[in-house]
């Protein structure tokens, strides 16, 4: 399953919990979701769709950890179901973490491999999907 299908899956279950009831925000995770998506590296990381993709592969590929690290940063300063979303979707841009932007002399490059472009792409767009939701989400009150 690509990353973009799984976040948009997290995403789906996280709007339906919100609808139902299951996962009632506190204003303190509106506020966090909030600043997530707009005032860290996951809504500045990407910009606008496909104007990343010009980009180089090495700044794409340090775009995209910036987002990840964004998101360990909030998934340290919260707990309950926004933690657990935003783990949820953390782990699905797991692949991001074992790319590399470089050649690596000899073969060395601790089984990093470099991505494709529509890698990167599926990617960029699934931190896209998880922005749209976070800004959603700090919409909420």
């Amino acid at each position: 399953m690509s990353m973009s299908t799984a976040v948009e899956q997290a995403v789906h279950e996280a709007e339906h919990q919100l609808t139902d009831g299951t996962w009632n925000l506190a204003a303190n995770e509106t506020a966090l979701a909030r600043d997530t998506a707009t005032d860290t590296a996951l809504d500045n990381a990407i910009g606008p769709a496909d104007s990343h993709q010009a980009l180089p592969t090495i700044e794409r590929l340090a775009a995209l950890r910036e987002a990840i690290a964004a998101l360990a940063i909030t998934i340290a300063r919260t707990h309950g179901h926004l933690a657990w979303f935003l783990a949820q979707c953390a782990s699905h841009l797991d692949p991001v973490l074992h790319w590399r932007a470089l050649e690596a002399p000899e073969g060395r490059a601790f089984r990093t491999v470099v991505p494709t472009s529509d890698e990167l792409t599926d990617a960029e767009t699934a931190v896209l999907l998880l922005a749209a939701m976070l800004h959603r989400t700090g919409q909420l009150t």
